[in-house]
C-alpha cells in the first residue's frame, strides 16, 4: 500500500458522493428541501436532480456553502469531523427582492453571516439593486432623514428623504428630486446597510 504523500490526505471517489453531500448542504443551510436549496443556488430541479442522481461531487456548491455558512470543508465533502466551531458564526436566511419595471417582486431568498448583520435590524430583507445591495428593514418606528425603500404611485425605488416643515418631505433618487406631502408615499423599509459591487 503507498505511503500517503500528505498526513491529512482524503481519498475521494467523485461517482460516489454527491447524493451524501447535497443532504449535508441543505443540512447546512437549514433547508428542509433539495427544492429549497435548488433555489437558492440559483439552478434548475433538474440540475440538481441529475447531479444527485449521477452521485457526482458537488465541488463548487461545498465551496460556496463553506464560504457562506462557515460550516467546514471536511465535513461538508465527507461527512467526517466536525461540523462546525463552536466559535464559527451562525446564519440567517434572508428574503430577496428585487426592481422590475418600478415593481418590486420576491426575488428568492440569500443566506448572510449574523455576526455583520445590524444589531437594530429585527425585520431584515435584501433589495439587490444593479451594482449595489441594500440590506432593509421593514420594522420601523419613525421615518428621520436617510436612505429608504418607498413606493411613489405603485414604482417602488429607494430615495433619500430630508424631513421639511408643515409634513413636507424632499425625495432623492437616482432619476430626480422633489418636494411633497409625508403622506403621498409609502415608506416599506429603512436602508441599514448599503453593499456596492464591482
Amino acid at each position: 500500500m503507498p505511503k500517503p504523500k500528505h498526513p491529512n490526505e482524503i481519498k475521494i471517489n467523485p461517482y460516489q458522493v454527491g447524493k451524501a453531500a447535497t443532504e449535508r448542504l441543505v443540512e447546512a443551510y437549514g433547508f428542509t428541501t433539495r427544492q429549497a436549496l435548488a433555489d437558492h443556488l440559483d439552478v434548475s430541479k433538474s440540475t440538481l436532480a441529475n447531479r444527485y442522481m449521477r452521485d457526482t461531487f458537488l465541488a463548487d456548491w461545498i465551496i460556496q456553502c463553506a464560504l457562506e455558512t462557515c460550516i467546514f470543508l471536511n465535513w461538508l465533502t465527507t461527512g467526517q469531523g466536525l461540523k462546525q466551531s463552536s466559535k464559527a458564526a451562525t446564519t440567517e436566511e434572508l428574503a430577496r427582492f428585487s426592481f422590475n419595471a418600478g415593481k418590486m417582486v420576491e426575488d428568492g431568498s440569500c443566506i448572510f453571516n449574523a455576526s455583520i448583520l445590524p444589531i437594530n435590524v429585527s425585520s431584515p430583507m435584501v433589495v439587490p439593486d444593479g451594482h449595489t445591495t441594500y440590506l432593509c428593514d421593514k420594522k420601523f418606528t419613525e421615518v428621520s432623514n436617510g436612505h429608504w425603500l418607498i413606493n411613489i404611485d405603485g414604482t417602488y425605488s429607494v430615495g433619500l428623504i430630508t424631513r421639511l416643515p408643515k409634513g413636507m418631505i424632499k425625495v432623492s433618487t437616482a432619476e430626480n428630486s422633489f418636494e411633497c406631502a409625508f403622506s403621498d408615499i409609502e415608506v416599506i423599509a429603512c436602508i441599514r446597510s448599503t453593499t456596492v459591487s464591482h
